[in-house]
């Protein structure tokens, strides 16, 4: 498998970092995971605006536009022989001294990895709620960082099989979010979602599926949800880039209509119609008509 690095597209067991990137000594660094379909990078520029959100907040000097991403990915589709694959542009603030820096880092190493997909992953997910609670952000906002301890100990707690995903409660006992995804649940035809102040990642796929309720005109809350309320839902799935919208048909001993609910249907179907073309969540209401 093929990564770009810093300018070249090596071997996977070519690549190399220096000891000294602070992104390795300190976590400084972000990135974010997005899906190609038959070649075109799915809301490519919604994935750009949070990273570069995200490198103002750490300091880290880099602007990446659309065109020279799109350069890369297609660079390294052609060297791994792929159109669906897998993509994380991964960001790291740089080589520096031992100790930490309060000036900007202007060095900045770039990776992107990739690889390859089936067009469709998902499948009807199993959700356990953890035991380990969902930390509080390290800033204002949780970002896509390198700080993922918090995410190893759910993925830990649930183990490795692929239909079960692990459901965080914040600090205080709220509904926060998955251990690689983001929470809807649907009761009485609207749908809701824990809202960014709980401490979750404001996924570019939750982003995304509001943009779709709002297009269809279906009523979404977001809000500060306890687990009774989750309980009581008809419908839940979950989100994230590269599994796209995901039917729940369990949360620990409450079932729910999972793959056959009528609302996660309808998303998953116009979600199909987006991929193979949109940059943007924006476009959906400046370019489509949902209806």
């Amino acid at each position: 498998m093929y990564l770009y690095v810093n300018g070249d597209i090596v071997h996977k067991d070519e690549a190399s970092i220096s000891p000294f990137d602070h992104g390795f000594m300190y976590g400084l660094g972000v990135f974010e995971t997005f899906r190609t379909y038959d070649g075109h990078p799915f809301l490519l520029d919604d994935h750009l605006a949070r990273l570069h959100d995200s490198l103002r907040e750490m300091n880290i000097a880099l602007t990446l536009h659309r065109n020279e991403v799109t350069q890369i990915i297609y660079q390294l589709l052609e060297a791994n022989q792929l159109k669906n694959a897998y993509v994380r542009l991964n960001v790291s603030a740089g080589v520096g001294d031992i100790g930490l820096q309060t000036g900007e880092y202007n060095q900045p190493t770039v990776i992107v990895y990739m690889k390859p997909l089936m067009l469709s992953s998902s499948i009807e997910k199993v959700c356990r709620i953890l035991k380990t609670r969902r930390n509080s952000p390290e800033g204002k906002e949780r970002l896509k960082s390198h700080h993922y301890l918090n995410n190893v100990l759910g993925k830990w707690e649930i183990g490795n099989d692929p239909k079960l995903e692990g459901i965080f409660l914040n600090e205080k006992g709220f509904i926060a979010e998955g251990i690689v995804s983001n929470i809807f649940w649907v009761k009485n035809r609207t749908v809701y979602t824990p809202a960014v102040g709980t401490g979750i990642l404001n996924g570019v796929t939750r982003q995304f599926v509001i943009a779709m309720l709002t297009a269809l005109q279906i009523d979404c809350q977001e809000g500060f949800y306890s687990l009774d309320e989750l309980k009581e839902a008809d419908e839940v799935f979950v989100t994230n880039s590269i599994q796209e919208i995901v039917p729940v048909g369990q949360v620990d001993d409450c079932f729910y209509l999972g793959a056959s609910g009528p609302l996660t249907k309808l998303l998953k179907k116009h979600y199909e119609r987006f991929t193979s073309f949109l940059w943007t969540r924006h476009e959906l209401t400046e370019r489509i008509d949902m209806k």
